[in-house]
């Protein structure tokens, strides 16, 4: 408990003081910001490794796609993925709800680095219209996009039906897809205790080419990903 508690105060108030030293960052060119969230990414590693001995390993970088766009397909256990997945993949393009955006501070930052927000459950004019920002976004930018296809953070075990908007964003871009398979949540779960001791594994899978129909691009990329977790587990 006493490191459970070590790492939480460490964590967060490193996350505190990185938002306040790049406050000005808001009022200068987008890549500016881009580099506090990149520090985040190695700050979550750094407080794993220091107060929960937790080592991260990384496979199959050979996969990463690279002069070319793509976007990210992400299994999602753990606030880890949305930290550090930024230091593999360049700063990529959130896909989030929109209540983060509302958060003091913290959701200035994301609209600073093209966050794209999603009303869930809802259909509104802003949601009808989802699509389309994403492809124009794509379009105007060198990152690739972060997708989590599973919608929110999941127990380990967990193997729910990825959602079918994943399928339409593949269908929309027409572009490759880098899936991502990670087992955070055995060290860093929704609502529970952090874990010390053990190994966050990120394995980054072959691409997925453009041109499927999303039906069945949406079920080779769920059996690729849980597949790899259940290796894993």
């Amino acid at each position: 408990m006493i490191r459970n508690l070590l790492f939480k105060i460490f964590f967060f108030l490193g996350i505190i003081i990185i938002l306040v030293l790049f406050l000005p960052c808001l009022f200068l060119p987008q890549s500016f910001t881009l580099i506090g969230g990149k520090i985040m990414g190695y700050w979550a590693k750094f407080c794993l490794r220091i107060f929960l001995s937790v080592k991260i390993k990384i496979i199959g970088k050979k996969n990463i796609i690279t002069d070319e766009k793509f976007f990210i397909a992400c299994s999602h256990q753990s606030m880890f993925e949305t930290f550090f997945l930024q230091t593999i993949f360049d700063s990529p393009i959130f896909i989030l709800k929109k209540e983060l955006i509302k958060i003091p501070i913290f959701g200035l930052y994301l609209k600073k680095i093209g966050s794209i927000s999603i009303n869930r459950n809802k259909t509104t004019k802003e949601n009808l219209g989802f699509f389309d920002e994403i492809l124009k976004t794509v379009n105007n930018s060198k990152r690739s996009l972060l997708i989590f296809p599973q919608g929110t953070r999941v127990l380990p075990e967990d193997r729910p039906k990825f959602k079918k908007g994943t399928g339409r964003i593949y269908e929309t871009l027409k572009i490759k897809c880098q899936p991502v398979a990670l087992n955070s949540g055995y060290v860093w779960p929704k609502n529970k205790p952090l874990s010390c001791n053990k190994t966050i594994t990120v394995s980054i899978l072959k691409q997925i080419s453009p041109g499927l129909n999303k039906e069945d691009f949406l079920n080779i990329l769920e059996n690729n990903i849980y597949s790899e977790l259940d290796k894993m587990n």
